[in-house]
């Protein structure tokens, strides 16, 4: 498996385009299914997580909802109203697609809540294991 870091702008790249290549793909193949939006979304969100800097956890989980707004425009139909008439599709798929939206969000922030923990534990780990023959020598 491929280990990229991401820094935090680049995550939101990846996150937000490959979301809305997902969407192109879903409108062209699945004529605008947001329950196949949703599912591909998950992995996505899962993948930013993973894929992102240590330094830059705290990012996942604010660019994966942003990600899936834009992702949204080529699926939400705009109904032959123009410009207002896309913003209201999007506005009433971001509402009725919610589960999906706050779903991804917690699986990124869960991801990058446990790689946090894992980081400070470590880092604990050393600091004992640097501080312990410094104990032991006699003065």
């Amino acid at each position: 498996m491929p280990n990229p870091r991401l820094t935090g702008l680049g995550s939101g790249l990846f996150c937000g385009a490959l979301m809305f290549a997902l969407g192109c793909l879903d409108q062209l193949l699945f004529g605008a299914s947001l329950v196949v939006y949703g599912v591909l979304f998950l992995p996505v969100c899962a993948l930013t997580a993973v894929w992102v800097r240590r330094g830059d956890l705290v990012t996942a989980p604010v660019v994966v909802p942003i990600a899936f707004a834009f992702g949204l425009l080529p699926v939400a139909g705009d109904n032959g109203g123009g410009i207002g008439g896309r913003l209201m599709g999007l506005v009433t798929a971001l509402a009725v697609e919610a589960g999906w939206l706050y779903g991804g969000t917690l699986i990124a922030g869960l991801i990058a809540t446990v790689r946090k923990a894992r980081l400070m534990s470590r880092r604990a780990a050393q600091r004992r294991a640097a501080q312990a023959p410094a104990r032991r020598r006699p003065a």
